[in-house]
Formats: structure tokens, sequence, C-alpha cells
């Protein structure tokens, strides 16, 4: 048995998975990683925890299942997107990684906000501090202030273009290629907010705005490209080759079989990820959307329309770890199913403001609609019916700016095993709602591209008969828009409007 190693190196932690060849999960290991989190709400992660992580994570795969380390045909990669990386030609970061949640670099952009417009138009994303130019931006101002000695080589580096900047995925290529290969893909340059999506180059008018060296940036290549090959710190015996590397959202749409013009999927996550393929073609969004890369694949790229969601299982979390109003994410489904039905409390998880469609960095959180009757079980279920009301409101734009109408919705993640939720998304949305039984989707993306490029999969066997659960509409249109009305108020009243 041959086998391929799909690492998927996410917000909390790295999983690697063993993939065989009939394309099923045969093994995975994880590792966590610190959450760095300062008084200012800054949000970073530490590289070289990351690096070694992943090292970790598939040597306990490998271990664990008891693999021969000849059996590995190649590595695919999917990644946190948006996660921005400085680091010297030695592979050693010169920061911590500025985590994609955080909002630090905003002064940047609110100083660009006379290019936001042009930025938007040639990169398909709206200027904001969670896309990779402006925090690169602000890892360079933030190292070039410094004083000192090692501030003064920082400086000089800086300016001999010495150093590397990117996303995690080109972080992992360089180190586990000992610096032999500095290249990105496709899917993740295209959420950098630096590629030009007409030309599928790195701009240099935008680069020039954000003040950063384009010869800092990685080369961009085909998704299945061959990214270089590893050992894995000495731990293969002979190099084993990195042929994929894509953000693992990208990774999730590829690994559903959503390889064609109107397939869309959504990973439910921290955040989520609504992404729709749209084929080969730019299309603008005017619904509040982005436009990206799916993939680059033997020289043809795909687009996409996706809507990015900062708090949907992140709500989740907050009920059990800061409100404690559940002990363990098992008491969910109980509670949800003892709510009072006639109470109308709705919940607007705008911790940090409303991303997609909304780009609303002002908006507040905010529990509305509540009575007397409101209590733990259904503060508990507006959390999670939150979840699929921000997924509904980006599921219409989308349909909306691409005139395709949503009749499956491919979903992903671990609060798909939640009926209650995925129920009430296909209700709201009135897509079929196709759960698959299989998990990991972002990692078996990379590992399925990997294989086709090695000739491992055929594409024409790899994708057939996955088995999922099927949701389908059952709520009445009564009720269904008597709650999408109280979420349209919410909306508003934590907009302040």
């Amino acid at each position: 048995m041959e086998y391929i190693i799909g690492i998927d190196q996410s917000t909390q932690g790295t999983k690697a998975v063993l993939v065989d060849e009939q394309g099923r999960i045969a093994g995975r290991a994880d590792r966590k990683h610190a959450q760095l989190i300062n008084e200012r709400g800054w949000v970073s992660h530490d590289p070289e925890e990351i690096y070694q992580n992943v090292v970790l994570a598939v040597r306990d795969v490998m271990e664990q299942n008891q693999i021969e380390r000849e059996a590995i045909r190649a590595i695919g990669i999917s990644n946190q997107r948006e996660t921005t990386v400085l680091w010297d030609q030695r592979g050693h970061a010169l920061e911590n990684a500025v985590v994609w949640q955080c909002g630090r670099a905003r002064e940047i952009t609110e100083r660009l906000a006379a290019y936001g417009e042009a930025i938007r138009q040639k990169t398909g994303l709206p200027l904001s501090p969670f896309f990779p130019a402006a925090k690169m931006a602000w890892l360079l101002e933030h190292r070039q202030q410094e004083t000192g000695p090692e501030g003064e080589i920082v400086k000089k580096i800086t300016g001999d273009g010495r150093i590397c900047l990117g996303t995690i995925d080109s972080w992992l290529i360089y180190r586990l290629t000992g610096g032999a290969s500095f290249r990105t893909d496709y899917s993740n340059a295209s959420r950098t907010q630096l590629l030009n999506l007409h030309t599928l180059t790195w701009d240099p008018e935008i680069c020039g705005w954000f003040g950063i060296p384009m010869e800092a940036l990685p080369e961009v290549c085909n998704s299945n490209s061959f990214f270089g090959e590893t050992t894995l710190e000495g731990y293969f015996r002979k190099p084993v080759p990195i042929l994929s590397a894509l953000g693992d959202s990208h990774g999730a749409l590829f690994a559903h079989g959503c390889h064609e013009k109107g397939m869309t999927k959504t990973t439910y996550g921290t955040g989520s990820s609504i992404m729709m393929n749209i084929g080969t073609n730019y299309r603008e969004s005017h619904c509040g959307l982005a436009t990206s890369l799916a993939w680059g694949m033997d020289g043809v790229v795909n687009y996409v329309l996706e809507g990015n969601i900062n708090y949907t299982g992140a709500a989740i979390t907050w009920l059990k770890d800061d409100l404690g109003l559940i002990a363990e994410l098992t008491e969910l489904e109980s509670a949800l199913l003892a709510a009072n039905p006639a109470d109308t409390t709705v919940l607007v998880p705008a911790f940090t403001g409303l991303s997609a469609p909304y780009w609303d960095n002002e908006a507040k959180g905010m529990l509305y609609g509540m009575s007397r009757t409101t209590g733990r079980k259904e503060v508990i279920r507006a959390a999670v019916e939150s979840i699929a009301f921000q997924i509904m409101d980006v599921v219409q734009s989308m349909e909306k700016d691409s005139g395709i109408s949503i009749g499956e919705l491919h979903v992903d993640g671990g609060p798909t095993r939640n009926a209650y939720l995925m129920q009430f998304q296909s209700d709201m949305t009135g897509s079929r709602v196709l759960a698959p039984e299989m998990e990991e989707f972002s990692a078996l993306g990379a590992a399925y591209m990997a294989g086709l490029k090695c000739g491992m999969y055929q594409k024409e066997t790899l994708f057939t008969g996955q088995a999922a659960t099927v949701y389908e509409r059952r709520m009445g249109k009564e009720e269904r828009e008597k709650k999408q009305e109280l979420w349209r108020q919410a909306l508003k009243a934590c907009r302040g409007k």
C-alpha cells in the first residue's frame, strides 16, 4: 500500500493525514500550537512552533499507523490563509506570524483608503487589515521602527530585498525544502491582496502602495506544481516531493468535487468560508463578496466567489468558554431541542465587527429580541442559528452576483455533525445540504491534488460515491420568513441603523 500525506496547517493546530490508494483516510495525527493574544487583542502564532509541529505531526501519523517511510508517494499542504510571516534567507522568522483574525494593520488600510476601489478592481478583495498586504506592511514598518542593532540589521536586509514575506504555505515549503524553494500557489496568492487577478502576477503598483518589495515575495505557481522535496529533517531516507499547496478553504472545495461552475461549499470552522466555483473567467462581486482563485492546475485557473465570516464555530466556543452555558459540545443538541419554540432571541456575533457580505467594522455584537421566556437554552439556540443566518446572507449574495441558484450546498467541518444546525441551514437557504461522512476536507483536497499529480489517483473515480447525509427544507414559509425578518431587524440594530 502507498500513501499520500495531507498536511492541514490550520488556525488552532496542525493535522497530518494519511490517505490511501483508494482516497480514504487511513490515519491522522494532531498537534496544537499556542494562540498568542496580547493586551491589545493582537493575535499571533510562533512560525517556528508551527513548522516543528508539522514535522512532528507527520512523524506521529507514520509511527502510530506503522507505515514504512518508503510508502509515501507525495505530500500536499493546505493552510490557514492570510496569516503572514516575515523571515530571512536562513529560514529564521523575524517576528511572530500575524494571524488572519488580527486587525492590527487597520491604520495602514485607513491610510490607503483612497486606493481601495483600485485595489478591489485588481485583486477582487475589499481593502481590509485582514488580508496579508496590510499585515506585511505592518511587519516591515514595525521592524524598521525598532532601535538598536537588531532593528538596524532588519533595515539593511529590507533595503536589499534579502527577506521573505509570505503566507503559511510558502513559509512551510521554504523550511521543509531547506530554503531551496520559495513558492506559493495561485489560491494563497489570490488572498494576499497583492495578486492582480487579471494578469495573474504580483501587481507592482499595489506593492508600491503598501511599501512591499516585490523581490521579497514568493514565486506564484500552479497549485499542483512541484514545490520541492523534503526529508522532513532527515526522517525520510529518500526525499519526498511536495506536489500541491492550497489554501484550506480551496482544498475543501477541491475535495468536495466542486470542480464545475456553480458548485458551492461551506466550511464550518472557527469562522466559515462559503465558496462558489465560477469557472475560468473573472467575475466582479457587487454584493459584498470577494473574488479569488480556486486553484491553478496545469496552466488553467478557476475563479471563485467567496464570503468569509469571522464568528461561526467561534460563537459556540464563546458559549462554552466565556459564558459557561455548556460544558461539552455534546450538550448542544439536547439544549437546542428543548428551547422554547416561541422565543424570538437572535444573536448577532459581531464581536469584531461584521465581515461578508456586510463589511462593517463598527457593528457590535448583540442579543436581540429577548423576553422573559429567554433562558440558557434559548441563548444557545440563538448562537447556533446565528451561524446559519450569516451563511444564508452570503449564499443569497452569491446567487445575486453569479445569477446561479444554489440548489446544493456541500458542507464540511465539525459543526456539520450537528443535525439541528444542518437542518436549519437548509431551511434558511432553501438548498439541499450535503454533509459527508468523511472529515478533514482541507487536508484531503491537498492530498487528492498531490495524488493526481503523481498518478496515484484518477479523477474519474476519486470523487465518486462520497457518502453524505442529505438535509432538505422542511420549515414552512410563514415561520421561515418570520425568522429571517427577526435576523434582519437584529442586523440593523447592531449596526445602529
